[in-house]
């Protein structure tokens, strides 16, 4: 498979963001690059959609053919595939895109059947698997998402471009804000073990933020100690990495039973 860029805008509305999937296909982005997942979705939407023609309707199915028309979307814009699921900590979501069956690693085997060649559902077709938690934690905001999988820099300078006339809020922006909302409790629970969390901080960020990847999800340090090792080849034997990601792992923990943000904005 060739290597894609990932380009995504996080938008306070559905709204915003079904109408920035319109532009995008008006900037010559082609359908099958986008994909669009929605927080919210209704119990009608979410049981409405069957598995494949022969199985009755049910939660995590996927569906082919034009969903435009069913989610409101601009511009007469359409994409190959419409997935609902239930994501732990998250809630209900509809995603879709040809690639949204396996994004966010949502609608199991039907949803990668599918999609079909287009979509590798091992690799969800170039999304980092350090920005997952991100989409979720966006998503889980109420906040709606726009991800563009541009075939190459040129594609994706223009879904950039297209995604911020839109007004949407970068995933770097919102990364670096969630960190910061975060930062000062974790500095002083750090300096608390007699550690100087400045002089530790990337090392202990890179920690806390690896224990929210879906491969590490639910491990302990030692169980995850031989992956880490690949992925994180200088710093995953260092004590303020280990600090992190245990961190991290309580703060996933936390996020899984906290009250969801509706569309809205409140909470549930």
């Amino acid at each position: 498979m060739n290597s894609m860029d990932t380009v995504a805008g996080v938008f306070q509305t559905k709204e915003a963001a079904q109408r920035a999937a319109a532009d995008l296909n008006r900037v010559g982005i082609p359908p099958d690059s986008v994909n669009l997942l929605l927080p919210g979705a209704s119990a009608k939407q979410l049981h409405s959609i069957p598995t494949s023609d022969t199985e009755q309707p049910g939660v995590g199915g996927a569906i082919g053919g034009a969903v435009g028309g069913a989610l409101g979307i601009a511009g007469g814009f359409e994409l190959g595939i419409a997935v609902s699921t239930l994501i732990p900590g998250v809630g209900p979501i509809l995603a879709a895109g040809i690639a949204g069956a396996a994004l966010l690693g949502i609608g199991g085997a039907a949803g990668g059947a599918a999609a079909g060649s287009a979509v590798d559902v091992n690799t969800t077709e170039g999304v980092p698997a350090d920005e997952i938690f991100f989409y979720e934690d966006a998503l889980r905001q109420g906040h709606s998402l726009v991800i563009v999988l541009a075939r190459d820099e040129g594609q994706a300078a223009a879904a950039r471009q297209s995604l911020a006339q839109s007004g949407a809020e970068s995933l770097d922006v919102a990364r670096e804000s969630w960190w910061v909302g975060l930062r000062d409790a974790e500095a002083e629970t750090y300096s608390a073990k007699g550690r100087n969390f400045e002089q530790d901080h990337a090392t202990y960020r890179a920690g806390f933020e690896a224990a929210l990847r879906p491969e590490f999800r639910g491990k302990s340090y030692i169980q995850a100690m031989d992956s880490l090792g690949a992925a994180y080849r200088d710093l995953w034997n260092t004590e303020p990495f280990r600090h992190g990601f245990e961190r991290g792992q309580v703060y996933f923990e936390g996020r899984q039973t906290a009250p969801r943000a509706s569309a809205s904005g409140v909470r549930s």
